[in-house]
Formats: C-alpha cells, sequence, structure tokens
C-alpha cells in the first residue's frame, strides 16, 4: 500500500501532517504511540505543563496516558482543528488496559496536500481563565474557530 501521509511544515501550528494520496472516509491512518505512563507519573513529571499550551499526550483512559514524548511517532505531529477532518478513535483492551491503542481516521474524504487535524479535546480542571486560553489558543483558522484548544466546561 503507498504511504498516504506525510510529515512537513505547517500554517496551524510546527509540524503537520498532510495527504499526499487521495484518503477515504472511514480510513484508518495511523496509530498514535508512544511510552505508556500513569496520571501520576505524567502530572509528576515534566512532559504535561498546562503552562505551555503544547503537548504530546494522549489519555488513553482512566489509568494511562500516551506519552509521544517516549517513542512517540508522527501521529503527534496532527494538529488540532475546530473543523477536522480526522477522529481519534480508541480501541480498548479491557482485560489490559494498558494495551489500550488510538488510531487517527478520516470522517471525511480528504484530498492530497490537506492537513490532517482533529480535534484534541482538551479538558482541564483548571478555570479557563483568559490567560489560559490564550496559551491555549487555537490557529486552525476554521471559519467557526472557538479560538481555544479548550473543551467548554459543562
Amino acid at each position: 500500500m503507498p504511504k498516504k501521509i506525510t510529515t512537513r511544515r505547517s500554517a496551524i501550528h510546527g509540524n503537520g501532517m498532510f495527504a499526499v494520496a487521495q484518503i477515504r472516509k472511514g480510513e484508518r491512518l495511523i496509530e498514535y504511540k508512544g511510552l505508556r505512563r500513569t496520571h501520576d507519573e505524567v502530572d509528576a513529571g515534566d512532559s504535561g505543563d498546562i503552562e505551555s499550551g503544547h503537548t504530546f499526550l494522549f489519555t488513553l483512559n482512566e489509568v494511562f496516558v500516551i506519552d509521544a514524548n517516549v517513542g512517540g511517532n508522527s501521529a503527534r505531529w496532527i494538529n488540532h482543528s475546530c473543523a477536522p477532518n480526522c477522529e481519534a478513535v480508541l480501541v480498548e483492551h479491557e482485560d489490559d488496559p494498558e494495551k489500550s491503542q488510538v488510531f487517527i481516521e478520516a470522517i471525511r474524504a480528504i484530498r492530497p496536500g490537506e492537513e490532517l487535524t482533529y480535534d484534541y479535546g482538551i479538558t482541564l480542571a483548571e478555570r479557563h481563565t483568559p490567560r489560559l486560553k490564550k496559551i491555549w489558543a487555537c490557529r486552525c483558522g476554521a471559519k467557526d474557530c472557538t479560538g481555544t484548544m479548550l473543551r467548554p466546561k459543562r
């Protein structure tokens, strides 16, 4: 099967992943890989800082997080968008939650040259102050961009 995605500089933020061939709706593109760490390990370390506005952490379940800073692949370069063309799909392994996986799949047809994006769905326990919204600013450029990667509080 020919390679359908590649990494290069993005107008949204830093690096991004782009289609180099036509991608069908529902097509599984890449697994989000990295070291499995517990939430406590992540909280105690330096991989997840809410003050940075940048993360390679992906919450897997109530116990584990995928830390793409260690052993991560190019899926970590897929940027957030308020109008995404992909979604993150969790494949759970109930007998061993550490083996659960996250895959990025197309939610619509994607043309060659288009940047792959998904909604990060970032939730913070902290109050979403103007300062935090600025730190987690969205630069996707979508018509209905919310201006932040933070998911609204309920």
